[in-house]
């Protein structure tokens, strides 16, 4: 179970800095769509790439997102049964959910959603708009985004059966710290230092 663990906090690794990027991601995207509004204000000029690029980052903030929002313990839940029982209890349903709802879709998403990307990237898909981007970045992500949620649920399934065997603390415990926007400000807040030095 040591080994297993192990494993686990690699892919909570992984998928914290996954989604810690994901907040650079927003200011990107909010930087991109605010400079594209003012040259359409100014210059009555818009461009299909920019606001093509806007939509693939907001689909790459929520998929690559999901991971880490599993991993906080911020997805949503219907805590109408699960509010009521132990944290034990809790933990058997978290399994229960995982094993049979999380896992079967994210392998199903994934099985269908290769073939697709293998033949954008193929035929190098391109939008159908003037001035559009190709279309395979934005389906990679797709494939990316799920085998990081695979690999999270893998690592809460290790964390509850730990946690249901007493090695390890409840890990359904929300996480205690600065929120993501509070990370983001301070990480903007250090960047600007890095600079000013």
């Amino acid at each position: 179970m040591t080994l297993l663990l192990k494993l686990s906090q690699l892919i909570d690794k992984l998928n914290e800095r996954v989604g810690k990027g994901t907040f650079w991601l927003v200011l990107a995207m909010t930087v991109i769509c605010a400079i594209n509004a003012t040259v359409r204000f100014i210059f009555n000029y818009s461009s299909n790439g920019l606001l093509e690029i806007q939509w693939y980052l907001f689909a790459a903030v929520f998929l690559l997102g999901s991971a880490y929002t599993l991993q906080r313990n911020e997805h949503v839940r219907i805590d109408v049964l699960a509010g009521k029982l132990s944290p034990k209890g809790q933990a058997v349903i978290d399994i229960i959910g995982t094993l049979f709802f999380l896992l079967p879709m994210v392998i199903t998403v994934l099985w269908l959603s290769l073939p697709l990307v293998a033949e954008s990237f193929k035929i190098q898909e391109y939008s159908a708009n003037a001035g559009g981007l190709l279309r395979w970045p934005v389906k990679l992500i797709l494939p990316t985004a799920f085998t990081l949620l695979a690999l999270q649920g893998i690592s809460e399934l290790i964390k509850r059966i730990a946690f249901l065997a007493g090695l390890i603390e409840d890990p359904a415990n929300k996480h205690k710290g600065p929120t993501a926007e509070e990370e983001l400000a301070a990480a903007i807040a250090a960047a600007k230092a890095r600079e000013a030095k």
